[in-house]
């Protein structure tokens, strides 16, 4: 089940040619090697993932990422991929990542469209990406370097960046990450008023895609995991989101979104998201959170694209400026 769908069409088809072919098996023979200790990594340890075990050298050297939540999980981790895609609507990889750990990392195509030339090029030991992205695709990248894919994207992002750390060899460096971030949602929480003023509090994350419906984000979603772990409340209408991930407006219907706070974002052109007739409308200009000034706009590429601990610590901050904000002007 897709939690994190894109909302534009996939429409290029894959051209790999000779070279690649050749290339990706000639790499194979070094990916494959049952060696336990061989190499300056210290020999392999296997990696339980969606696709079955999966042997990796123990200290990945050349990591390859075909998504914004592996590229976060790297990041995360400290470590820095040879190669990663990029979104499709987007330049260049996720603005909210550090300029300074992204350099140097070669751009290997867009997302859902992976140059399998240009990762077999990058002689890698490791990719890592998701079934859900790329399940079509993995008996050519297993072919390149051992492939690590979760079942999904979105939702189970934790659950994900415990097989990326497993995958990188870094374990150890994933429970500080962990702690880190549940620190700073306990520190959320304290600073917009304690639990019981976080509950009271109803948030709704609703997003203006190009092309699309407007998307209000259900509970199973990468950004209402965050919401709960603060332990803010939901607006009642997020219940009803399709298969738990989102509920789909039309500007007409945006009074549905109403609630205490809402945290609104833009994926392409503002108009042809619906987003310039939706707020300059009189329905949207009646709703309680826009007469009370608790509509804050955030960026999409770390609200909704980035998906990992990186962009929860961002996001965490932002929502502790804002409701803190929200706090004082409510009471």
């Amino acid at each position: 089940m897709n939690r994190f769908r894109s909302p534009l069409p996939r429409r290029r088809a894959l051209r790999t040619g000779a070279l690649a072919l050749t290339g990706a098996l000639a790499l194979a023979a070094c990916g494959s090697s049952d060696s336990e200790g061989s190499g300056s990594s210290g020999g392999t340890h296997t990696v339980k993932t969606a696709m079955g075990d999966v042997k990796v050298k123990e200290h990945p050297e050349r990591v390859v990422v075909l998504d914004t939540a592996e590229l976060d999980s790297a990041i995360s981790l400290g470590v820095k991929p040879v190669g990663a895609t990029h979104v499709e609507a987007s330049k260049g990889f996720l603005d909210y990542l550090p300029k300074d750990e992204l350099g140097g990392i070669k751009d290997v195509g867009e997302m859902m469209n992976p140059n399998m030339e240009a990762i077999a090029a990058l002689e890698p030991d490791l990719i890592l990406t998701s079934k859900i992205r790329h399940a079509a695709k993995y008996d050519q990248l297993k072919a390149i370097a051992p492939t690590v894919m979760t079942e999904t994207t979105g939702y189970p992002w934790k659950e994900n960046f415990q097989v990326h750390a497993d995958a990188l060899g870094k374990r150890a460096e994933a429970k500080k990450v962990v702690a880190d971030y549940t620190a700073h949602t306990k520190k959320v929480t304290a600073a917009i008023g304690g639990p019981a003023k976080a509950r009271q509090t109803e948030v709704n994350v609703i997003r203006f895609i190009e092309g699309a419906d407007i998307r209000l984000y259900g509970d199973q979603s990468y950004i209402a995991t965050i919401l709960k772990d603060v332990g803010l409340g939901r607006a009642p209408i997020s219940a009803k989101a399709k298969d738990g991930f989102s509920y789909d407006l039309s500007p007409e219907k945006i009074d549905l979104a109403d609630t205490d706070v809402i945290f609104r974002s833009t994926y392409g052109d503002p108009k042809k998201a619906k987003q310039t007739q939706t707020v300059g409308s009189g329905l949207w200009k009646n709703m309680r959170a826009v007469k009370s000034g608790n509509v804050h706009t955030v960026d999409d590429e770390l609200w909704i694209q980035g998906i990992g601990y990186t962009a929860a610590d961002k996001i965490l901050d932002q929502l502790q400026a804002d409701l803190t904000k929200t706090k004082t002007k409510t009471e």
